[in-house]
């Protein structure tokens, strides 16, 4: 088997543009609104914040900190690591289940992925004026039952996503989130601009940042932890393999930070451009998935400048789809380099072939195979319940756990820059208070 010398990132800031970029994904702007929206707003905000804080970013540290250590694909990265540490060699698991979690949700996010492809260009196209809302209804509906239709969006967005990532961490990763992440943040500030136009955005701020306590719940509580665990591409692989790129003069804890904080903050950028446009069109902010594809087209449909903000938002959406995409596709690719002889354009192929045909399966879900397959779900929620639900908080909890309990406590202290507080602190969090967020959310998402 080839051994590649390992690329690394050219610097400090692409890295935490390529991490924010695999953050920041449909999760922030597509999941985090509607459930906002489904768990009564402020309250769910504050609760996930604290849980990003709590559970988020000790896991993401610590899968940076085991890929660096590696520097090597995941599976190889544990493997080592335990048998350096005295360790059983089955630790690799945890690298098996993240790459495979990465090569599942990929496979229909993708779908997703296309769906934003196609609404971009049904806003430039006028798809949405003077749509009512069984008109809007009528399009996605039409939209998913046509396999053709999702087959070709399907294709071209895994086509973009092979394009970017054979081209290397260099020219490929980094060349796509030096571009695309302003222009996401430009995007999302212009779309917050209009909203403060709107006559409602005191509405939306109240609505995200005056908590009702009395909307708090077990379930909320449980949500915002789940969607704080997942919003950080944590359990994937992904961040495992970002770390093998890193140079040991990186700040993790520092840069987690900063990762943490451009994730979040783009989030409640999202709700802060969406909730204006939805009060101000008198719709209903609990509308579930449906918010991005149902509700807002129609409201771009009925306001003034509607085809250039629905054009600007689905764009947004797209390229917050592909940074995270790369990002997925990138931990299966990292394994066929480093595990066969394959160079990185052959192994960029092979894996985006084969999530491309998975995710034929996934988007049939939709129309000509819609029965359950196994537990009751069609292939698409079969995949994503498997690994939402099983796989990503497995993983995740593995890792803080191999991070926390098998490596040498000081020598993780040092290289952490932590003091005697700071490691305490550490010591704390990753031992006890992340493993439980995580395992709550585990036992949960099961009930």
């Amino acid at each position: 088997m080839a051994k590649l010398s390992h690329a690394q990132w050219s610097s400090k800031m692409t890295f935490i543009l390529a991490a924010a970029g695999s953050a920041v994904g449909l999760g922030n702007i597509w999941r985090f609104s509607y459930m906002v929206g489904d768990s009564g707003g402020a309250a769910f905000v504050l609760v996930y914040l604290a849980c990003v804080a709590l559970v988020g970013l000790p896991i993401l540290v610590s899968e940076w900190l085991i890929g660096r250590r590696g520097q090597k694909n995941p599976i190889n990265t544990m493997a080592e690591l335990a048998t350096q540490h005295g360790k059983s060699k089955a630790w690799a698991a945890i690298g098996i289940s993240g790459v495979l979690a990465a090569f599942l949700i990929l496979s229909f996010y993708s779908v997703i992925g296309g769906w934003s492809l196609s609404y971009t260009l049904g806003s430039v196209t006028g798809a949405f004026s003077g749509q009512d809302a069984d008109g809007i209804s009528a399009l996605f509906t039409g939209m998913l039952s046509s396999p053709g239709t999702l087959l070709l969006w399907h294709s071209i967005f895994m086509l973009l996503v092979i394009v970017i990532v054979a081209r290397g961490v260099t020219k490929g990763l980094e060349a796509a989130v030096r571009t695309m992440m302003p222009a996401l943040l430009i995007l999302m500030l212009v779309l917050v601009g209009y909203g403060m136009t709107t006559g409602h955005f005191g509405e939306a701020m109240s609505f995200m940042f005056n908590p009702d306590w009395s909307a708090l719940s077990g379930g909320v509580v449980l949500a915002a932890m789940g969607q704080a665990f997942f919003t950080l591409s944590l359990g994937m692989g992904i961040m495992m393999a970002y770390g093998s790129y890193l140079g040991q003069e990186v700040d993790l804890i520092g840069t987690a930070r900063t990762v943490i904080i451009l994730d979040t903050v783009v989030a409640l950028l999202a709700g802060m451009a969406i909730f204006p446009i939805v009060f101000a069109n008198g719709l209903s902010p609990g509308e579930g998935p449906g918010l991005i594809f149902v509700t807002l087209p129609l409201a771009f449909g009925s306001m003034t400048g509607g085809t250039i903000l629905g054009l600007m938002f689905f764009l947004l959406l797209t390229f917050a789809a592909l940074t995270s995409a790369i990002s997925l596709l990138e931990p299966v690719v990292e394994f066929l380099e480093e595990r066969t002889s394959l160079t990185r354009v052959p192994a960029t192929l092979i894996s985006a072939i084969l999530v491309w045909l998975l995710g034929i399966a996934a988007l049939l879900s939709f129309n000509v195979w819609d029965g359950p397959v196994a537990f009751g779900f069609n292939t698409f929620d079969l995949l994503d319940n498997f690994t939402s639900k099983i796989l990503l908080p497995l993983t995740g909890l593995g890792a803080i756990v191999f991070v926390a309990w098998c490596l040498d406590r000081a020598s993780v202290q040092r290289e952490l820059g932590l003091g005697s507080t700071g490691g305490t602190l550490w010591h704390i969090t990753s031992r006890y208070i992340a493993p439980i967020g995580v395992i709550c959310v585990f036992v949960g998402g099961l009930i």
